[in-house]
């Protein structure tokens, strides 16, 4: 039987050659990769397969249809796909091959830092200012009884007088049989009762009953009075442009020779308003002193030293302050409908 013979060869195999991780383009590609995953611009996942590692499937992050590394896009942005609608806003999704990509997702981590100092420090939301950016809400802001009067209402209502004020006059008889009433005092307050105007009045012509019981008037109060004219002049200028607010108001304007214009003009007792809280029929002239003791429970014109025009033109604001609003309501209604 012929001998075996096996001719076996126990030295180490020649090393085969490595291969070449990849040209130099590819190597700064995954260098400039490497440096955005370290900053945090980049998540690891995004990154491309190390050469000879397990291959991708293919995507749109991926190279080549084969799964390799492929060659690397350029630096031009990919556009952003449209969303469904035109409210939708447009959003970009990284590019695993793209280094420009993490650009927006840092914009999107600055906006947010921003919203969650602003909600640190209190500061309102743009949502919630008003259109003018100050950010104070119009109905934070109260009504000053007499003093802020003149803003619109909410409804595009016309605004609210701007000034108010109160007159109540004091005559007397002149004239054949002291028949006709003349100017002899006038007193005008403001919307919270201060005096701007108080003058006795010396008449034109001569003094036959001073009606001393109603007015108050005596003769000794004719040495300090001005002349008519001159009180007329003063009146008149306080009285311009503003709402003016009386009881019998047209009393008063005939004794001043004076037409104020209808729609600044407020005469308590003409308002059914105040008779239908008083409880007196709506269409009846009441007194001063009635309504006044029905509705604010004071008593005024008592006595026998007469009456005190300043006493009654503060009356005469207090009244109309209790169906202020909804008297001018009222009046505004009416203005629309013509």
């Amino acid at each position: 039987m012929d001998d075996l013979i096996l001719n076996l060869d126990f030295s180490a195999p020649e090393s085969r050659p490595k291969k070449k991780p990849g040209n130099q383009k590819h190597q700064s590609f995954v260098r400039r990769r490497r440096e955005l995953e370290r900053r945090g611009v980049l998540r690891q996942k995004q990154l491309p397969a190390a050469p000879g590692g397990p291959r991708r499937a293919p995507g749109r992050g991926s190279g080549r249809s084969g799964g390799g590394p492929g060659k690397p896009r350029s630096g031009r942005p990919r556009s952003c796909p449209k969303e469904n609608g035109p409210a939708a806003a447009p959003r970009c999704t990284p590019d695993s091959q793209n280094g420009h990509t993490g650009t927006s997702r840092t914009k999107g981590k600055a906006r947010g830092a921003a919203r969650d100092s602003a909600k640190a420090v209190g500061a309102p939301p743009a949502s919630q200012k008003g259109s003018a950016g100050t950010g104070a809400p119009a109905s934070s802001k109260g009504k000053a009884r007499g003093a802020a009067r003149g803003t619109p209402t909410a409804g595009g209502a016309p605004p609210a007088p701007t000034k108010l004020v109160a007159i109540d006059c004091e005559m007397v008889g002149t004239g054949p049989g002291g028949r006709t009433s003349s100017l002899a005092r006038c007193s005008i307050v403001t919307y919270e009762g201060d005096v701007v105007y108080d003058q006795y009045v010396r008449p034109e012509a001569p003094i036959v009953d001073y009606r001393t019981r109603w007015s108050g008037i005596r003769r000794q109060h004719m040495a300090r009075a001005v002349p008519f004219r001159t009180a007329q002049q003063q009146v008149l200028r306080i009285l311009a442009g503003k709402v003016v607010v009386g009881h019998a108001i047209h009393n008063d304007f005939k004794a001043l020779q004076y037409s104020h214009p209808k729609a600044l003009t407020r005469d308590t007792a003409q308002i059914p308003l105040l008779n239908r809280r008083a409880g007196f029929p709506e269409n009846t002239a009441i007194s001063l002193k009635r309504l006044t003791k029905a509705l604010l429970n004071q008593d005024i014109q008592v006595g026998k030293s007469g009456h005190s025009s300043v006493e009654d033109a503060r009356a005469t604001m207090e009244l109309y302050k209790v169906v202020e609003e909804e008297w001018e309501q009222h009046l505004r209604q009416n203005l629309k409908q013509k």
